[in-house]
């Protein structure tokens, strides 16, 4: 087991200033000990999803830096907005990439949770069902537990955590439980 439990960072919003990077970066400040969290900002790069260039020779380099991000990470947190009532196409074309060569893709087995903030009330609670029914396809190790954030324009706080104690200690205790599982699994592979 390494000593720095890794997790990427990936959010469903293309947009600069994206609240669903906001909630990443809370994710980052509510981290237990010992855990890191990195973002992945190479979602705008990836072409869509094309089965004639999923081969080793033509494999664009975008696809190959996710799937390697997610391969070298211990656990994903993915914060996805939600567009039309489901994923973000963005988002939704890069679990496709990620999800070949399948079923021994970088996601199998992996522990993955789902987060995500909306400016509606919600907090894009279709989009996270979605991505984790997505996600338990693909064959990840997708946690139950979700955290909604609405009317996210001003769900944040100017230090990065979220206003809202409940939503704060949600939050914290949903990324302990993603760490606490990469633990776990790290722990059976030796």
């Amino acid at each position: 087991m390494s000593s720095q439990i890794r997790i990427l960072g990936i959010s469903g919003s293309l947009r600069s200033g994206s609240h669903n990077t906001a909630l990443l970066q809370a994710a980052a400040l509510s981290l237990p000990s010992g855990a890191e969290l990195e973002v992945f900002d190479g979602l705008r790069d990836l072409p869509p999803y094309d089965a004639d260039l999923d081969t080793p020779e033509r494999e664009p380099e975008a696809v190959a830096q996710l799937r390697a991000a997610i391969d070298q990470a211990d656990g994903v947190l993915i914060a996805t907005p939600e567009f039309n009532g489901s994923i973000p196409g963005a988002l939704k074309n890069a679990l496709d990439w990620a999800s070949r060569p399948f079923p021994e893709n970088a996601f199998k087995g992996k522990p993955v949770a789902v987060v995500g903030a909306s400016t509606g009330l919600f907090g894009a609670v279709w989009a996270q069902a979605e991505t984790k029914k997505v996600l338990g396809i693909i064959g990840a190790d997708v946690l139950d537990g979700e955290l909604p954030v609405g009317q996210a324009g001003g769900a944040f706080r100017d230090d990065g955590h979220l206003h809202d104690d409940d939503l704060r200690g949600a939050l914290e205790e949903l990324v302990g439980v993603l760490a606490a599982r990469v633990g776990a699994r790290d722990s059976q592979a030796v």
